[in-house]
């Protein structure tokens, strides 16, 4: 059997992650990417993410509705979000080498389809927070297991290229996905917007079932182990560092609307600035996808030192809209990028403990969208809405370090930067 020239490039790297012919999980390495497999996974990443967003968008409907207050409807996205954290390592080490990733993959969407429609029947936010803790569970499980499915399915030198196409729902759904729902809502009823989600969540099941081949790992390989990836020095890197770009982004997403009417912008700038932050950022998973494989690390040290220059340079030029929405467009490529670069940076430092390094981050990931929204709050307590992108850019320059200082583990060089 030919050797696949990734295969053969990563043989001679050097640093610990680095997948070798002797990494399990590259025998009966695939020749060619299921372009239809892929969309299927980023129509369900867009579901995902819709789903989790949604219940902000429609929050004045549901509390009239239940019958509750509004900051009680709140509760729907933080146990959505506390779930993952506490169930998303301990479920995906159980599950692993007992349940075929394909098998899980569409039970992982079904489930969410089951707590839409449970949602949209919800009586009570007590029934309405139980269906959030199934949406919750569901979309751990998805984030764990689709990355190490999506490098398993594809060939070696394509999986920065895959990734960028699954990851492109989650833009999508940040650009379109959330107002979309919430446009529904208005139209019809919050109730009916769930129930539509469920019920292209069944139809992404079944093209699941149809399209996505299998991904069966070789016999002799280990079971996933959090101890073992933790010791490996780029697992723990990228595992800080995509967090805190997360808290980042997160700190000024979340206080985007007071930031620009400080800065002198009408509040219709809020709705169109997050739209161009989604937007662009598909722009930014493209370059990923045409760079992850081959210049990975000067491509996420690029995006991640534009990120930071962008927050540094907001509360002085967001005044004008020119400022304000070329800054931001710059905002959500360096974002785009960046997500894509630290997955593939993960599965390269994983090595053969890739699913539970993975986890890690996801569990990780949960924690710094979490701290982003206080730390941003505390930063418009404390410096005032104009400088929140100034705070934001501090979590962003520590990550930058961190990714410099990684360069054997975390954030190695590419094959053509190698070459170089």
């Amino acid at each position: 059997m030919t050797q696949d020239p990734a295969v053969a490039d990563a043989h001679h790297a050097t640093g610990p992650g680095v997948v070798t012919p002797q990494d399990p999980s590259v025998s009966h390495r695939p020749t060619r990417i299921p372009w239809g497999g892929l969309l299927v996974l980023a129509a369900a990443g867009f579901t995902a993410v819709t789903t989790e967003l949604l219940p902000s968008g429609l929050l004045p409907q549901i509390s009239r509705d239940l019958g509750v207050d509004e900051s009680a409807v709140g509760s729907l996205t933080a146990v959505y979000a506390a779930i993952i954290v506490f169930t998303a390592l301990p479920l995906s080490r159980f599950l692993a080498g007992r349940v075929p990733r394909k098998t899980l993959l569409i039970a992982t969407v079904l489930a969410f389809a089951l707590s839409n429609v449970l949602l949209a029947l919800s009586p009570a936010l007590g029934c309405a927070i139980g269906a959030r803790l199934l949406g919750g569970i569901a979309h751990g499980m998805l984030w764990s297991s689709m990355a190490p499915y999506v490098a398993r399915i594809v060939p070696a030198h394509s999986v920065g290229k895959a990734m960028a196409v699954v990851f492109s729902g989650n833009s999508i759904a940040l650009a379109v996905g959330a107002p979309i729902g919430t446009l529904m809502g208005s139209l019809m009823s919050w109730r009916a917007s769930f129930l539509v989600l469920a019920g292209v969540g069944v139809l992404l099941a079944g093209l699941a079932f149809w399209l996505l081949p299998g991904a069966h790992d070789n016999a002799s390989q280990k079971t996933p182990s959090l101890r073992a990836a933790m010791k490996l020095p780029g697992v723990i890197a990228v595992a800080i560092a995509w967090p805190l770009l997360l808290l980042a982004h997160f700190t000024l997403f979340t206080y985007v609307a007071p930031f620009l009417l400080a800065s002198g912008l009408p509040e219709s700038a809020t709705s169109i600035s997050l739209s161009v932050v989604g937007i662009a950022s598909l722009v930014g998973i493209w370059i990923a996808g045409m760079t992850a494989d081959s210049r990975p690390r000067a491509s996420v040290i690029a995006a991640v030192g534009l990120l930071t220059l962008t927050f540094a340079l907001l509360p002085a030029l967001g005044g004008t809209w020119v400022g304000a929405f070329g800054l931001m467009t710059l905002w959500g490529i360096a974002f785009g990028a960046v997500g894509i670069y630290n997955q593939a940076a993960i599965l390269r430092a994983g090595g053969e403990h890739k699913d539970a390094a993975n986890g890690l981050t996801v569990v990780t990931i949960q924690l710094g969208i979490a701290l982003g929204a206080v730390y941003g709050a505390l930063a418009l307590t404390t410096v005032g809405a104009q400088l929140v992108p100034l705070a934001a850019a501090v979590p962003t320059a520590i990550a930058l370090v961190i990714i410099i200082a990684s360069r054997r583990g975390g954030y190695p060089a590419g094959p053509r930067e190698k070459r170089r």
